[in-house]
């Protein structure tokens, strides 16, 4: 039996769980937004004294590695590394995106085995980051930052199969993807909970991330801004 700390913060919610079998012993969530470097420590603290309690021994810590937001993926895996290191575990790395498209492939009622999962997490403006996959979350498409428009998923629509759209950049592409076999499922966040099958998966394949060394998914790099000039001064 595999014990593993799931700890996600690639968005605005918060969340730590441990988990065991597919099943979760014990967990903290926080859905206020953005909270993670006052929560996490603490919600981590609570998992473990839990384990302590029912004498229960950690495999691996798992952590969200995005994409998602900058200053959350870096508090996440800064944790989630000097945990493993202080605990002498392994340490999973879980694709956001992916984690998404499972979040539906087991909540989402009447799936027939032929749809397409098709993850958008909200950047800047009108872009997202996304990919598409199929039931056995085989790629049909590359993970990629995109710029919405009514092109925007053409060939994968065109297939003519059910496209499956969530995750919390699939609001603003309801106003520019019509086609009729398009559906968007609301409320599917990244959560730890829900990162049970895939860090599971990865701590039976032994296909581990190096604690040291790993960084943030981000997709594309981060573009700071420079600040805005007060009051005209040079």
């Amino acid at each position: 039996m595999a014990v593993i700390l799931n700890i996600e913060t690639s968005a605005a919610a918060t969340s730590v769980a441990l988990t065991a079998e597919g099943m979760v012993l014990a967990h903290q969530e926080d859905m206020e937004g953005r909270n993670q470097a006052a929560l996490l420590s603490d919600f981590i603290k609570y998992c473990l004294d839990f384990a302590t309690e029912k004498e229960i021994r950690l495999d691996a810590v798992a952590v969200s590695m995005g994409p998602g937001s900058y200053t959350g993926l870096r508090i996440g895996l800064s944790e989630a590394k000097g945990l493993a290191y202080a605990l002498d575990v392994p340490l999973i790395g879980i694709n956001t995106l992916k984690l998404l498209a499972c979040q539906v492939m087991f909540t989402k009622d009447g799936l027939v085995g032929d749809e397409i999962f098709v993850p958008m997490v909200d950047a800047r403006r009108m872009e997202v980051y996304t990919c598409a996959y199929d039931f056995s979350l085989e790629p049909l498409m590359e993970e990629t930052p995109l710029v919405l428009d009514d092109t925007s998923y053409k060939d994968i629509l065109d297939t003519g199969r059910k496209v499956l759209f969530f995750g919390d950049g699939s609001d603003k592409a309801k106003d520019v993807i019509k086609a009729v076999n398009s559906e968007f499922v609301p409320d599917i966040r990244p959560l730890a909970i829900d990162m049970i099958a895939l860090s599971e998966q990865s701590f039976a394949r032994r296909d581990f991330i190096d604690t040291a060394y790993s960084t943030p998914h981000y997709i594309k790099d981060f573009q700071a801004t420079r600040p805005k000039k007060l009051f005209g001064a040079e």
